[in-house]
């Protein structure tokens, strides 16, 4: 789904948009405003191949960041992650769950 609400010679103001079943609105509010990580895009990952080549693709022109975070090359910020780190941190041996950390 696409939508948006703006001239046919002119920018976009506001567009709805919808990914894997979630809707997404987006505002233009100028050059004035920033992105910042307050805001970022959560991608859940079921294998390392996949997070590889996701990573690659976002963190091209962009920067990368800790803990699976990146900012792409429009200064959007994403969180890169397998599904599998949430249970491997809940581990009760803390050993582990810092290896898993550091890696």
């Amino acid at each position: 789904m696409w939508t948006w609400r703006g001239g046919d010679a002119g920018p976009v103001f506001s567009a709805t948009i919808e990914l894997d079943g979630e809707r997404f609105h987006l505002l233009n509010t100028g050059p004035k405003a920033d992105f910042t990580a307050a805001i970022s895009f959560f991608v859940n990952c079921e294998t390392q191949a996949e997070v590889d080549e996701l990573w690659e693709k976002l963190v091209a022109g962009g920067a990368p960041l800790q803990c699976g975070w990146l900012k792409d090359k429009f200064g959007l910020h994403w969180q890169v992650i397998p599904s599998a780190l949430g249970r491997l941190m809940r581990v009760k041996d803390a050993a582990q769950s810092q290896r898993v950390m550091r890696r």
